[in-house]
């Protein structure tokens, strides 16, 4: 057989020199299929090489390796086997990632050989009614930070009256720490649009939109592609399949505001307006997009659902623990020896996707805190490791999953500045329509200031206190009512960091 060489075209491995790698290969005369990545961060730029026997893979490639690569094969000193022999990958159970990096994201045949569009296929043969029934009884909650049952939301779309009814995507991933939504659109767009129409038949919707964030331009490009290629194979628009099913669907570029992650605000941002968030209710799936019932989906949430249809929801339902049914794709960051995409049902602990699966910090120090869910995540110290990943488990003790970013620090993090940081990321990013997140966020900093200054350290402490559980109470989103959340996290589990810059009497 001919050789074929894969490299990655998603973002982080771009970033540290793919394209660079993938031209050496072509130089040699050998074709070069781009593919998603895997997500092991730490081995890109990564490259795989077919053979008789399989897959082989190597990493982190650099120019220069490949002719050694290409000459002595898997005795070369960057070859880690079979991708799915590795560690990082036997050990997890990959639903939404499962043809990440397999395949040419934008081959249609591709897609459909290795089980895309099952799913579909199944939803127009059962019908609306029972693809949302599938949905429901699968358990699969919203991925985008709330964890609301998407089948839930569905059924209410579906029941409203309208004349016409949306579906929106929110592939606006602001949250730091955060990547599976990238990935997974430069990786395997087929997917996010087969999720997208299934969705569409469950709800009566036939109009869909994917709101990206503009700081992913890869991720906007592929999407555009592939939206117009699954339109000339027939996949979008007027009898899909056969059926008489219809949806078509676009794509739209947010222009960077992270308070359009919030539903209501992204809708604004779509609708031509400045991105505020709006007063509920009425909820989007009454009165949505241009006012019309919408039911409006994180990218994780929409690419769950094809397994779900194909598999079947008893299957999906078997995994993960409680109410926490499924796949989770956990992405691991910040000082982390092996940063990357994991996907597992819930249940694992925090303190084993830190130390087991990530390795520990990068640094080779302690782990002292851990921030789950982005910038509006509790910081969990050791102590609180034990928490299994699941909604209820960190709800219970003060934190949320959100989009299932963990950002980790070392021994040498100061978690007043983090607190700050919090604080000054509300003011900056605050859309300003309510009080409490608009001036408590400007507030909180100049109270954090005076406390790492040392001035009245017990009396501002108060004042913080107060101050979070106005913005938790009174904030019309979750921008400045989960603010508290690391703040208050940071003095509870971290006190000394506050204290020990106060000025002798």
């Amino acid at each position: 057989m001919s050789m074929r060489v894969f490299i990655p075209m998603d973002s982080a491995a771009v970033a540290v020199g793919a394209d660079e790698v993938a031209a050496a290969v072509a130089k040699q005369g050998i074709p070069v299929t781009r593919t998603g990545s895997y997500g092991l961060c730490w081995l890109e730029p990564l490259m795989e090489v077919e053979t008789s026997e399989g897959r082989f893979a190597y990493g982190p490639m650099t120019p220069d390796d490949v002719s050694g690569v290409l000459e002595a094969g898997t005795r070369h000193k960057l070859c880690i086997g079979k991708i799915d022999d590795h560690p990082f990958m036997r050990s997890q159970k990959r639903l939404v990632f499962a043809r990440c990096g397999r395949i040419d994201p934008l081959s249609l045949a591709e897609y459909r050989a290795y089980g895309g569009l099952r799913g579909l296929n199944v939803a127009v043969k059962i019908g609306a009614d029972a693809t949302l029934e599938a949905v429901i009884t699968s358990g699969l909650r919203g991925r985008g930070g709330a964890g609301f049952p998407t089948g839930i939301k569905w059924r209410t779309v579906k029941e409203a009256k309208g004349d016409i009814k949306y579906i929106v995507c929110n592939a606006d991933e602001g949250d730091s720490g955060t990547f599976a939504d990238r990935m997974i659109m430069e990786g395997d767009p087929f997917a996010v649009i087969e999720g997208m129409i299934i969705a569409g038949i469950a709800t009566g919707a036939q109009r869909g939109y994917i709101y990206i964030r503009s700081e992913y331009p890869a991720a906007v490009a592929v999407m555009q592609q592939a939206i117009a290629r699954a339109r000339a194979e027939k996949l979008l628009g007027s009898n899909l399949l056969g059926s008489e099913y219809v949806f078509d669907m676009d794509v739209r570029v947010g222009a960077g505001a992270y308070i359009c992650g919030e539903e209501t605000s992204l809708l604004e941002s779509l609708e031509g307006r400045r991105g505020q968030v709006r007063a509920k209710p009425p909820l989007p799936a009454h009165h949505g997009l241009f006012g019309k019932p919408t039911a409006v989906n994180n990218v994780i949430s929409l690419v769950s659902v094809p397994s779900i249809l194909a598999d079947g929801p008893e299957t999906y339902k078997s995994l993960g623990v409680g109410r926490s049914l499924g796949t989770i794709p956990i992405q691991l960051a910040g000082n982390i020896k092996y940063a990357g995409l994991y996907e597992v049902p819930f249940g694992m602990t925090l303190g084993q996707l830190v130390m087991d699966v990530g390795g520990g910090t990068a640094t080779g120090r302690p782990v002292r805190a851990v921030q789950v869910g982005g910038p509006l995540g509790a910081y969990f110290p050791q102590s609180l490791l034990d928490t299994p990943f699941d909604y209820e488990a960190f709800t219970a003790k003060g934190g949320l999953i959100g989009h299932a970013g963990i950002v980790v620090f070392d021994d040498t993090v100061d978690m007043a500045r983090q607190a700050r940081f919090a604080m000054e990321f509300c003011a900056i990013e605050s859309c300003g329509k309510c009080t409490p997140c608009r001036i408590g966020s400007v507030r909180g900093v100049e109270v954090i200031d005076k406390i790492m200054g040392g001035n009245a350290v017990d009396d501002h402490l108060k004042l913080l206190d107060d101050l979070c559980s106005t913005m938790k109470s009174g904030s019309l989103c979750a921008l400045g009512g989960f603010v508290p959340f690391p703040v208050m996290s940071a003095l509870q589990h971290f006190p000394e960091d506050f204290r020990k810059r106060r000025l002798a009497a």
